[in-house]
């Protein structure tokens, strides 16, 4: 078992690495492609724009060498830690990853912690008392499903901020109990789209497993139907929770673009839209970089507790 466990672990990574760099070659080169001369967006004015200083700036970094060239430069920098300077900032990239990274994770936890238990109950309650409560969940989740995340931004920042004057509807606060408050409209909004997906994955596997054999013969057992439910029903429901999950959350990273703006926000997502804007080409690269690390150890996460909550996963081979 312990040897499966490792080859599926050893392939997991051989799989996450080429798509990083995959991924990467993509990135690099629609920057590459991006139309403009990026010699003059790293001169900084209209005063630097001396032929010597052009072809300076080219020579350092590389603008005239081939595509292929340029990749292996860059690609050998992001290997080292090296994602390179800010155009617009002016100081490392990674350093302004860092500083804004902590608004973003804490607004993806409150998101996926909101999906994952609502879903949850939602999905078991219409699996499990079915009738109206069944009708209703699935009414909603479908009328949810279809409101994009800035959508649910303007109505929650319209409802709760601007109307009820419950919340505040921008900025992300100071120390962990402000920063809490000020991202829970954000965090509701990140996570309203994903709700109808989870909470209907979750309804189809608890029926799914209410059927089951083993199921039967417990409560035929007059083993009480709560602890059927627990034990033997959601336990057993778990493994395309668990995948669905995973996709969910993988997704928030990208989806925080849009809530962060809405709600102004200093996170990776905003710093995104600001480096687009501004041609930012470092900023733009390691983001989306990033966003794809993010999507690519958040779904392997996700195959590891599949493996965790399934025993016959671990024996089977990878």
């Amino acid at each position: 078992m312990s040897k499966s466990f490792a080859l599926a672990g050893a392939r997991a990574v051989a799989e996450s690495v080429v798509t990083l760099v995959v991924a990467s070659f993509l990135i690099f080169s629609a920057m590459y492609l991006t139309p403009g001369d990026t010699a003059t967006v790293l001169a900084g004015g209209p005063e630097n724009l001396s032929p010597e200083n052009l072809a300076a700036i080219r020579a350092a970094y590389h603008l005239d060498d081939p595509f292929l060239l340029q990749y292996a430069y860059w690609l050998g920098d992001v290997l080292r830690g090296d994602l390179g300077r800010s155009y617009v900032y002016r100081q490392d990239v990674t350093d302004l990853l860092v500083s804004r990274a902590d608004v973003t994770m804490l607004l993806v936890v409150m998101a996926a912690t909101v999906v994952i238990v609502a879903s949850i109950l939602m999905g078991v309650g219409s699996a499990v008392r079915g009738g109206w409560f069944d009708r209703a969940t699935l009414s909603a989740t479908t009328f949810l499903s279809g409101i994009p995340p800035f959508v649910a931004a303007v109505a929650l920042v319209a409802a709760f901020a601007v109307g009820w004057e419950i919340f505040p509807s921008t900025g992300e606060g100071v120390g962990i109990a402000d920063r809490l408050y000020h991202l829970t409209l954000p965090a509701i909004a990140l996570a309203i789209g994903s709700l109808a997906g989870l909470t209907r994955v979750t309804r189809q596997a608890m029926l799914e497993n209410e059927r089951a054999d083993h199921v039967e013969v417990a409560i035929a057992r007059g083993l009480p139907w709560r602890y059927v439910i627990r034990v033997h029903v959601l336990r057993n429901a778990l493994l395309p929770i668990i995948t669905m999950s995973g996709l969910v959350i993988a997704g928030m990273f990208a989806g925080t673009v849009l809530v962060e703006e809405a709600f102004g926000l200093s996170g990776i997502g905003s710093l995104l839209v600001g480096a687009i804007d501004d041609r930012d080409f470092p900023v733009t690269q390691a983001v989306l970089l990033l966003l794809v690390l993010a999507y690519v150890i958040t779904t392997r996460i996700a195959d590891l507790l599949q493996r965790i909550a399934d025993p016959r996963l671990r024996k089977a081979r990878p």
